[in-house]
């Protein structure tokens, strides 16, 4: 009798590929905010930046379906994607001030896994955000 309280629990959707995720995922409608996590798919590798942070062009999933722009790994951090992975770009600001195209700033924080958990959300294979770089209090 008192397993009607109890939720089901959802299987998770497991995709073929990176390609079929990230085509899922620009059908979610992606919220732009602050320490927003975006998913997104490394389709270029640029160059490596002066201060030792790597460059790639992504394709974000955003509101309104897929968008490119570069984005880079913060310099010191554990590892870094190569071309075909999915990932999430973290948002740390988004400045009004700039071109649309330009106007996210954050940095590629970890690797996904072509795998969404409907109430947790996507899988995280590895972490490409630093050991040292604090999390943000939310009081």
């Amino acid at each position: 009798m008192f397993e009607w309280f109890h939720r089901k629990e959802e299987p998770p959707l497991v995709f073929a590929d990176n390609e079929a995720a990230f085509a899922h995922a620009c059908t979610m409608g992606n919220r732009l905010l602050l320490n927003a996590l975006v998913p997104g798919l490394v389709v270029g590798e640029g160059r490596r930046g002066s201060e030792g942070e790597h460059c790639f062009r992504l394709r974000l999933a955003g509101p309104k379906g897929a968008f490119e722009m570069w984005c880079c790994t913060m310099a010191d951090a554990p590892a870094y994607p190569v071309v075909g992975d999915l990932v999430a770009f973290r948002i740390v600001r988004i400045a009004t001030e700039l071109p649309e195209d330009a106007s996210l700033i954050g940095y590629i924080a970890v690797k996904l896994e072509p795998q969404l958990d409907v109430r947790k959300g996507w899988r995280i294979a590895a972490s490409f955000t630093p050991a040292h770089l604090k999390p943000e209090l939310h009081l």
